[in-house]
């Protein structure tokens, strides 16, 4: 594999980007200039703007890549824009403990989403680098999978374990090196106090554990996308259209959230079907290891799992899981408000 040579064209490439640069253009410098509260409908609204324009991307990759090319891109669309549900419940956590007004967790949301494009970028690019050199990381990258979504099944939410707030180590390492406020002082990041001294607010303190949790998720979801494909146009793109929509998906799930109890455990299943596929699709004591030295000849031969039947599956459990959650959740687990 050679990280430089993907399915997109460097004509792909740079429409790709300039058209995410000025979509973030329009939305940050257009539409939420003012800091606001987002009602329930504007973030409905938005989110399905986010989810048809990435399904119309789809639809371009499939016809100028061909069919196998849209159904990855679909795959790990599908995977990554579940995977954000977990980290969507880590943020409310963040935004509870912290006592974010509800006007500026918008500002906290922008500013968090334009570090992960960047960060998920760097992550993709790192990790086909070292999947090239060392081909074996494909086990270790699956088995990851495996033991992750195992442990997802059994002890369902994983969001509480990951980041808790009232103890958040990133929190209290920038109270004991920076100079922060004791108060809110708008949506804003830096401020100067009477004496003149730059100082750094509760806000940015909050984007600190935002990015933070962001980039613990990353090591569930960047690996599970490498799972589906190693072809680096669809692995970055897919990613990015994903978090494009995670400020409006945050806004619409954050009073119904709590509804969704079983989601993580379909979650589970998802990563272990990933991280098994990933290992028999290199084969057991494949040839990624023989070549590397650590292995005899392989004794199971790679098999390959076609696309539309691991999109097929990955389909049916979060669609289960999501009904059976709204089946079995109560009705006041999580109120919408409509307005």
């Amino acid at each position: 594999m050679d990280i430089f040579h993907s399915s997109g064209t460097p004509g792909l490439w740079a429409g790709f980007l300039a058209t995410v640069l000025f979509l973030l253009a329009l939305d940050l410098g257009v539409f939420q200039r003012t800091p606001k509260k987002i009602s329930f409908r504007e973030a409905a609204a938005w989110s399905t703007f986010w989810v048809v324009l990435s399904l119309g991307f789809n639809l371009f990759v499939s016809y100028r890549l061909g069919w196998d090319k849209g159904g990855e891109f679909l795959m790990a669309y599908v995977v990554e824009k579940s995977l954000s549900v977990d980290n969507i419940f880590v943020f409310i956590v963040i935004f509870r403990y912290m006592k974010v007004p509800s006007e500026h967790m918008q500002r906290v949301l922008i500013a968090g989403i334009l570090g992960a494009l960047v960060l998920r970028g760097a992550f993709i690019f790192v990790g086909l680098g070292l999947i090239e050199t060392f081909e074996w990381l494909l086990y270790v990258f699956g088995a990851f999978l495996v033991y992750t979504g195992m442990k997802l099944v059994f002890f369902g939410e994983e969001g509480e374990d990951l980041v808790d707030a009232s103890d958040n180590w990133v929190k209290r390492q920038a109270e004991r090196f920076l100079r922060i406020t004791r108060d809110y002082e708008g949506p804003v990041f830096l401020v100067r106090n009477a004496d003149g001294r730059v100082m750094f607010t509760t806000l940015f303190v909050t984007l600190l554990m935002i990015e933070t949790s962001d980039v613990i998720f990353a090591l569930d979801s960047i690996p599970a996308i490498f799972g589906i494909s190693q072809d680096p146009f669809i692995v970055f793109t897919s990613n990015v259209c994903a978090i494009l929509g995670l400020r409006a998906m945050f806004f619409l799930l954050e009073s119904v959230i709590d509804r969704f109890k079983y989601l993580p455990r379909g979650l589970g299943v998802v990563l272990t079907f990933v991280g098994v596929k990933m290992i028999v699709e290199e084969g057991l004591g494949g040839m990624g290891l023989y070549a590397a030295g650590l292995a005899p000849a392989p004794w199971l031969e790679p098999i390959h799992v076609p696309t539309e039947i691991a999109l097929g599956c990955v389909f049916v459990v979060l669609s289960v899981s999501v009904a059976w959650s709204l089946i079995r959740s109560s009705p006041d687990a999580g109120t919408a408000d409509p307005t």
